[in-house]
């Protein structure tokens, strides 16, 4: 199993610094929150592009990809009822394809809940149609890059547009594109009434990447979440993307969230290959 890290767990830290301390830890893979290297990707310069290669590669690991795509931005939103907001949605994704690309990465994961939520007047439906149409407008610059979007479900109190997986999986079978997939999180997939390990199960075909974190916001090992029946369905399922620990609550100390973490899931392996 790969497990990989999200690099905004390591705050203001230089990226030589983050990224050679989550190589020490044991990851193999960073993947990056485009808001900690500018507000728009379009302001993430060629040498800062680079530079981020650079890191990765000095440390041994490697960029798998992006996530909190839309954050911090303003005047894009996927299910915007106005037509140009959302062609300038799909263009600014397809900046993040590039981006993404060139970082090494082959999988942006699409959560974004503030751009995505439905506004007042947009029924689900309609939210639906929105999206399909962002992300088909997408689909050639995410074949000519070779990047994958992942969609994130989110829980009610997120968001009121792809609340459950069940959502998500209609929306990536309504694009029909091997690019659109799924993206299962474990704090969200608590909010489900299926189990993790079920969701995991009944959703293999369109698995493309997983996030690993407690309910309570922080990393795994760090709440009540057990990750042995998680990781048990995984292997089942003979899953061989990332596992990527992503945290909110940076309560325990950067330090700890990263080494704890990934102690944690290797015992999990342990205890599952006893």
């Amino acid at each position: 199993m790969k497990f990989a890290i999200c690099n905004e767990t390591f705050r203001d830290w230089p990226i030589d610094k983050a990224f050679a301390f989550a190589a020490e830890c044991g990851y193999t893979g960073i993947e990056i929150a485009p808001f900690t290297l500018a507000t728009y990707v379009t302001d993430i310069t060629p040498p800062q592009r680079a530079e981020v290669r650079r890191a990765a590669d000095a440390a041994g690991l490697q960029v798998i990809g992006l996530h909190w795509l839309l954050a911090k931005t303003e005047g894009i939103h996927l299910t915007s009822p106005d037509a140009d907001q959302r062609r300038r949605t799909a263009d600014y994704l397809a900046e993040l394809a590039r981006c993404c690309a060139e970082l090494g990465g082959r999988i942006m994961v699409f959560g974004s809940p503030q751009q995505r939520n439905l506004a007042p007047g947009v029924g689900r439906e309609q939210g639906m149609e929105y999206a399909a149409e962002v992300f088909s407008r997408l689909l050639p610059v995410l074949e000519e890059t070779g990047v994958t979007v992942a969609l994130e479900p989110l829980g009610p109190e997120e968001t009121n547009f792809l609340v459950n997986t069940a959502e998500a999986v209609e929306l990536a079978e309504r694009i029909g594109s091997p690019q659109v997939r799924l993206h299962l999180d474990c704090k969200a997939m608590a909010t489900e009434a299926v189990s993790a390990p079920s969701l995991i199960r009944q959703h293999r075909r369109l698995l493309a990447h997983f996030h690993a974190n407690d309910p309570n916001r922080q990393g795994p090992g760090f709440g009540q979440l057990n990750f042995v029946p998680i990781f048990q369905a995984l292997g089942e399922i003979d899953y061989t993307g990332w596992v990527s620990v992503e945290v909110f609550d940076y309560t325990p100390g950067i330090e700890n969230l990263a080494k704890k973490s990934i102690d944690y899931m290797l015992d999990c392996l342990d205890q599952l290959a006893g």
